[in-house]
């Protein structure tokens, strides 16, 4: 077990607990909301479309990442509250798993991007559109991730801080935290900007000529999709600036004492955000739940007399 530390002296902060324990609340919520979505889209047969399982993906995603930073902030916790300064025998593989299911995540809404770029650009191509086709891509995805890790395993680049009690890369000017910011963060936030913009531009050269009305409005609908995948994305990734920024700081300097702290403190808290935001921009799982809702308000209890 490799630890990683700079300091001499290891101080408890007073907001250590305070924001641990805001933490973990933050991300049982998302747990439990992804959770909820995973089970309505899987009881509900409205939902067995295409798309849907692509949400559902996501949900799956979402509910793997929560799950793994909430096992991070049960540790960190633990630790600043019992003042030990070493760790588990999982936090190395919580360190592994925070960076699959992050992949996992991102490429989520990039393969639902893709899909609605299929069907715009492609819409002849029937077996792209096919539940097997998705579910391929799906899979790859997901071996891709775990591929993506292998460069990590082979270094042993996942340290324990203890300032920050927590097993993660250390930042640095290095080969693994160039490649994590690729793999993991530009590459499909890129990917999805580009087929928004190309998407942007191909209803516009659909404007030009003469286009049947349905078609030019299936595209503007599929446009507005990605357009809501978009904002999610963005939304993520401004949540997640303090971390690209502190990334950013360690090329030339050593970043903040408890930079990981902070870091984390936005990403666990911003989990539900997304999870409510994901819900907003899905119209099928929004309607499910809303009748299911109202079902059960319409339930007439009975008085006793």
């Amino acid at each position: 077990m490799t630890f990683e530390n700079h300091s001499t002296i290891i101080n408890i902060e007073s907001w250590f607990i305070p924001f641990d324990i805001l933490m973990i609340m933050c991300t049982v919520l998302a747990i439990g909301l992804a959770l909820i979505f995973l089970l309505t889209i899987i009881l509900d047969k409205t939902c067995h479309t295409v798309p849907m399982m692509l949400v559902a993906n996501s949900c799956l995603a979402e509910f793997m990442f929560g799950s793994d930073v909430l096992g991070m902030a049960l540790f960190t916790f633990q630790n600043d509250f019992h003042q030990i300064y070493y760790p588990d025998s999982l936090c190395i593989f919580r360190g592994y798993l925070g960076y699959i299911v992050t992949i996992l995540q991102n490429y989520s809404f990039l393969l639902q991007a893709i899909y609605r770029y299929i069907i715009v650009i492609y819409p002849t191509r029937l077996f792209w559109q096919s539940i097997r086709f998705q579910v391929y891509l799906i899979l790859a995805t997901w071996i891709f991730s775990f591929i993506c890790l292998l460069p990590y395993v082979f270094s042993h680049g996942i340290k324990y801080n203890i300032d920050n009690q927590i097993c993660q890369i250390p930042l640095q000017l290095s080969f693994l935290t160039i490649y994590n910011a690729l793999c993991v963060y530009m590459i499909p936030v890129l990917l999805i900007i580009l087929i928004y913009f190309k998407l942007v531009r191909y209803i516009q050269d659909m404007r030009k000529h003469v286009t049947p009305a349905n078609i030019l409005y299936r595209a503007q609908l599929e446009l507005k999709m990605v357009r809501r995948i978009v904002i999610l994305v963005m939304g993520i990734v401004t949540i997640g600036f303090p971390y690209a920024l502190f990334v950013f700081i360690s090329f030339f300097t050593t970043p903040p004492k408890y930079h990981f702290r902070i870091a984390y403190i936005f990403v666990d808290t911003s989990m539900a955000f997304v999870m409510i935001a994901l819900f907003q921009f899905t119209e099928p799982l929004k309607i499910s739940i809303m009748k299911r809702i109202i079902r059960q308000t319409n339930v007439i209890i009975p008085a006793i007399t």
